[in-house]
């Protein structure tokens, strides 16, 4: 990681990740923007048992939205899902489990999903992991890789032809500003090369492929709206258990969790969202650069493009 990187980004971070980021940031917020009803349309959120991915159900609960809850822990899950119910009175709340980092269950899972009769407007991927030590799962596959980079990969794609039956459809995804650290490398997607392994590096690369797949999907399915965001540093319980010296260091600094999950409820639900480009990375509600100043981040298309290519062939060894 360049030292040069991750000083401005660390600088930027504490003038506008933090709480005091975001109040200034939410001055500029237009309250309107999410005075809005949504009982006709059906949203899937990763990871909404806790965190940014539960208080964006809750709500869209709140605004009569349908819910699909994605969750690993099925117990964690229906507890979430009965408190958001109680909390919001819509009982319109559902719960799936599924373990992101097992991409044959999120292909059997998709198709499930298509088949059953559901509809889908907008579906939030949030789920992920930020595991310290390198870990390969049953499938071969690098955890972090496997959750936040393949499992997010395969779910988006799986289900872009039922959200491409929809008025308007939306993919968001929870990404981090943390990928401003990292430059896209499509030569060691597994970390086989990293040593030492280093689990906040690993998820920062897959942070930055996150973006980059959010600006190809853009290209690729032109029907739907695609958007990434960084939700700032919030006090999550990931961020507790993944970052620990971090939290410790900046938790009188931290956002709510509600607040991090501000703009991924804006984009999944207000029009002015749509007014914007598909593919753009936001923060705060605003479409932001995906590079830092003077970091040669940058990657060319054909290495955009490959990523893409690398996804697809990994997926297809797990498709059945």
């Amino acid at each position: 990681m360049s030292i040069y990187r991750s000083g401005v980004w660390f600088v930027k971070g504490l003038r506008e990740y933090t709480k005091s980021g975001f109040q200034s940031a939410s001055k500029n917020f237009n309250n309107a923007d999410l005075e809005v009803n949504v009982n006709d349309r059906a949203f899937m959120i990763t990871g909404a048992n806790s965190g940014i991915g539960k208080c964006a159900a809750i709500t869209i609960a709140q605004k009569g939205g349908i819910v699909h809850m994605v969750c690993r822990d099925v117990t964690r899950g229906e507890e979430a899902r009965q408190e958001i119910i109680t909390q919001t009175g819509n009982q319109d709340v559902h719960l799936h489990q599924l373990d992101m980092s097992k991409p044959r269950d999120i292909f059997k899972f998709a198709k499930s999903f298509r088949e059953s009769g559901k509809v889908l407007d907008v579906l939030i991927n949030n789920a992920g992991c930020m595991v310290n030590t390198r870990e390969v799962t049953e499938d071969g596959l690098e955890k972090n890789f496997a959750t936040n980079t393949l499992g997010t990969h395969v779910l988006t794609t799986e289900l872009i032809p039922l959200l491409s039956e929809r008025e308007k459809p939306r993919v968001i995804t929870v990404s981090s500003g943390g990928m401003l650290t990292q430059k896209l490398d499509t030569n060691d997607l597994q970390f086989e090369k990293m040593q030492p392994f280093d689990g906040t590096m690993a998820y920062a690369q897959n942070k930055r492929q996150q973006v980059v797949m959010t600006a190809e999907y853009a290209k690729q399915y032109p029907k739907v709206h695609f958007s990434s965001m960084h939700p700032g540093w919030a006090d999550t319980p990931a961020v507790r258990s993944a970052m620990p010296s971090f939290y410790e260091k900046m938790k009188t600094r931290l956002r709510s969790a509600d607040e991090g999950a501000d703009t991924v409820v804006w984009l999944a639900l207000s029009d002015a969202a749509l007014s914007h480009p598909s593919g753009l990375f936001y923060q705060d509600r605003t479409p932001v650069a995906t590079h830092l100043p003077l970091a040669w981040s940058k990657s060319t298309p054909q290495e955009c493009a490959q990523l893409m290519t690398q996804l697809d062939q990994i997926a297809n060894r797990f498709k059945e």
